[in-house]
């Protein structure tokens, strides 16, 4: 057996059974016994940072990983963007990334590079495998390392000549890690805060803003008389009917700070103390108030519902129903706004979607209007990266076994960054409908000109402006397999939404705002 049939094999005897791959040279044994063992669902994605995003999104609907197959430091390095996104989502993901054979490496080949330099910027667990007979225990031990709770980023590097050498040995699969226990101490300063104090606020994030986590935290906050918010790069959040109206810290620092102002305790349940994206000038780093004292309920290596289940227990908080939202809202008409798209997407969406929300700016309002659409799952961009709307939104599909309708709402500068996903969509028959924001420009860095104190000119501007010449998105889809039509009005957008409801294929909507 050589050492690529044994990662193979390894990797499907420890639970990891796809594979979003962009492969070379290197890697081609490795592809080679993806023929040769039967079990692995495999993923072609045209650009590495689709293969590593589709990695993210199935696992936030798997909750299992999957493993990628990059080609060498370069492939490595163009997938990292949403290798970071995914790092900061708290994905698992195992990287496989091919490399030089080891007797080659010194002679400096093109695609020679410090590929173990580069995987330790995004990953938790690095190894390079040199000899084929350790191969599949190195395997065996880059699942556990992702499976680490509430997810990690492993990246095992894969020398030429270590996956076609004889000798390989299946490894023995190893036991998932438990999370850290949750500490008692925190449970008891966390409920004596929110029994001396009314100007707390609970903060969730990770898996702490899934229903579960949601529930306990309403007990708490019903109990307590405090206020609940979800951090704003929680990367996946229940919505929707039978969920929280559950608002996320402002993303824009002087709202932000404003909003948290009020609270003098700050109880972290996986969550971290908040802080802005980017230093402003005369603005200070941090958002909260500078006197809050802050109390780690969990890290984000503990799990938060036991954590909340203690401190439901130790404030003898009773059982509530969670509120209502109100009724659905009517579909909007007329002139596309934010407002108008966020009760428009409430009204016309099917029961139990998922969301990969990657609207930047215009969408920064949604959930103010979303609260009493369908329960749903709804995706976020957690790192900042942008690209990471359309991958998330294919892996998504994939790690809802197809079952179940994605929406992916997409900016469209970001959506350059990745738009080869809609060709994976359409080879792999995903049903998914993007909803491509059109306003022909880069918004967000606009306003951002305005936060940072610089008067942009002409040149400024056109750096960020994509209007010269026009994308066409209906033809960029259609030339990815994917059909398209483009809506000027809600009511027309609407009408397409569940038109492409109703299908089991992909489908894109340019919708001019």
């Amino acid at each position: 057996m050589n050492g690529a049939r044994s990662l193979v094999e390894t990797l499907l005897a420890s639970g990891v059974d796809t594979c979003f791959a962009n492969p070379g040279t290197s890697e081609m044994h490795f592809v080679a016994a993806l023929d040769q063992v039967p079990g692995m669902k495999c993923v072609l994605g045209l650009q590495e940072n689709v293969a590593t995003g589709m990695a993210d999104g199935y696992y936030r609907l798997a909750r299992k990983p999957a493993c990628t197959l990059l080609h060498c430091g370069p492939g490595l390095a163009n997938g990292m963007g949403n290798l970071h996104n995914a790092r900061r989502a708290r994905s698992g993901i195992v990287n496989i990334v091919g490399d030089q054979a080891t007797y080659h490496r010194p002679f400096d080949a093109p695609l020679t590079s410090d590929t173990v330099g580069l995987a330790e910027t995004v990953s938790a667990w690095v190894r390079n495998s040199t000899r084929t007979p350790d191969l599949g225990r190195d395997a065996a031990e880059a699942v556990r390392a992702a499976r680490t709770w509430p997810g990690q980023i492993a990246t095992l590097i894969l020398p030429a000549d270590v996956s076609w050498g004889d000798g390989g040995i299946v490894g023995t699969p190893c036991s998932r890690p438990e999370p850290a226990a949750v500490d008692a101490g925190a449970v008891e300063c966390a409920a004596r805060t929110l029994r001396d104090h009314r100007d707390v606020l609970i903060l969730l994030a990770g898996p702490a803003v899934l229903s579960e986590g949601q529930r306990l935290a309403w007990r708490v906050a019903q109990a307590t008389g405090a206020t609940v918010m979800a951090d704003y790069v929680t990367s996946h959040l229940a919505r929707g009917r039978g969920n929280l109206q559950l608002e996320r810290v402002p993303y824009g620092m002087a709202t932000a700070i404003k909003t948290l102002a009020k609270f003098k305790h700050i109880v972290l349940v996986n969550a971290r103390p908040p802080v802005g994206f980017f230093a402003y000038p005369g603005m200070p780093s941090v958002q909260h108030a500078p006197d809050a004292q802050f109390h780690v309920l969990t890290r984000p290596d503990q799990d938060p519902v036991e954590a909340l289940k203690a401190l439901v227990s130790a404030l003898n908080a009773p059982e509530v129903e969670m509120p209502d939202p109100g009724p659905r809202p009517e579909a909007g008409s007329g002139a596309p706004s934010p407002e108008g798209l966020a009760r428009t997407l409430a009204a016309v969406m099917p029961e139990n979607a998922i969301v990969s929300d990657e609207s930047i700016s215009y969408g920064l309002g949604f959930y103010k209007f979303t609260h009493a659409a369908p329960a749903c799952d709804w995706l976020h961009l957690a790192g900042g990266a942008i690209g990471d709307g359309m991958p998330v939104a294919t892996g998504a599909a994939l790690g809802a076994n197809k079952q179940r309708r994605v929406i992916n709402l997409q900016a469209d500068g970001s959506a350059m960054y990745s738009l080869q996903s809609l060709w994976t969509q359409a080879r792999e028959q995903l049903p998914i409908t993007t909803v491509i924001l059109n306003n022909s420009k880069y918004n967000v860095l606009i306003n951002e000109y305005k936060n940072v104190g610089a008067v942009p000119g002409d040149t400024a501007m056109s750096m960020l402006d994509l209007g010269n010449p026009s994308l066409n998105w209906v033809q960029l889809a259609n030339g990815m397999g994917v059909e398209a039509a483009r809506a000027t009005t809600l009511d027309h957008c609407a009408d397409l939404m569940r038109a492409s409801f109703r299908s089991d294929k992909p489908f894109v909507i340019d919708l001019v705002v």
